[in-house]
């Protein structure tokens, strides 16, 4: 029997994820709440579905790409959810929804004989494209090996632990960091700007120097110096995922004192600037209170 594959939510992320599937021949039913993004997919030979359901009902292993743990709940689920699906063997969440969503949704998808990995992506939508993203997978080994050769499709594969939920951690640890490099690097780059200091030879020192970090290496070179703020990840999904590690550390009785003031720089930049807006934004929040911009210098 020829393994047909599902992909729900096909917008950044999933849209590349979904043709990298279909450009390696693969059988796909793709579902999203976007006509346009399926349209597409379709001219690429993928077969829409009209639901999770729909998807269930058609498809053997279903990949899930959504925006927040609320949409996942309803996708896999809800009355018209992936677990009324009659032939859905295997769902592998590509979601970051912190690590208790995807316990209760492994649990309730388990009950009905479905094998759920939580697996969560790092690496943007290049990554997408290109097959180069980092994937922290938790579950079961057993479903982790039926699951694998499907999933290096897309990237290198971290498996973390037997527990749905673990990769959830480890991905909110990582967007954590990603962030706060955001975050302080915009003060350190304002202080400089504000005093005199170019900020393109500003980077280039730190980048030499003990500072150097992923934001000083690649997001301010990219998104800030030119004053584009399109670095490719938006305001709102990065509040949301900060906020996630926050409330997950503190249910644990771990300290988030640096990254509670993170996510409360986060909460402003989307307030001022709107979820859509990229998560470099933080900057212009940073630059307005100090009435100084981090700009390349014109020659």
């Amino acid at each position: 029997m020829e393994l047909i594959y599902g992909f729900i939510g096909c917008g950044r992320m999933g849209k590349p994820m979904a043709q990298r599937l279909l450009a390696a021949g693969k059988r796909v039913v793709v579902c999203d709440a976007d006509p346009q993004a399926v349209a597409e997919l379709v001219a690429a030979g993928a077969q829409a579905a009209g639901d999770a359901l729909d998807v269930g009902r058609k498809a053997h292993t279903v990949y899930l790409s959504l925006p927040t743990p609320a949409v996942v709940q309803a996708v896999a689920l809800g009355e018209n959810g992936l677990v009324g699906g009659t032939e859905v063997r295997q769902v592998v969440d590509f979601s970051t929804i912190g690590p208790r969503t995807a316990g209760q949704v492994a649990a309730a998808l388990g009950e009905r004989g479905i094998d759920y990995l939580d697996a969560p992506v790092s690496g943007g939508i290049a990554g997408a494209r290109d097959g180069k993203l980092a994937i922290m997978v938790a579950g079961s080994s057993a479903a982790f090996a039926k699951a694998r050769a499907g999933m290096e499709l897309f990237g290198k594969l971290f498996y973390v632990g037997e527990r749905p939920g673990q990769a959830q951690i480890m991905k909110l640890a990582n967007n954590l960091l990603n962030v706060a490099a955001v975050a302080l690097t915009s003060e350190a780059m304002v202080m400089g700007a504000k005093a005199g200091l170019d900020p393109t030879q500003m980077l280039e020192i730190i980048n030499a120097s003990t500072g150097r970090n992923s934001a000083t290496q690649d997001k301010f070179p990219r998104a800030v110096l030119p004053g584009t703020f399109d670095y490719g990840f938006s305001t709102g999904l990065s509040y949301k995922d900060v906020g996630l590690a926050v409330d997950e550390a503190e249910a644990m009785g771990v300290p988030m004192i640096v990254g509670a003031a993170v996510r409360q720089l986060l909460a402003i930049t989307n307030a001022s600037y709107g979820p859509d807006s990229d998560f470099t934004s933080v900057c212009r929040v940073v630059e307005g209170w100090a009435k100084a911009e981090v700009r390349a210098r014109r020659a």
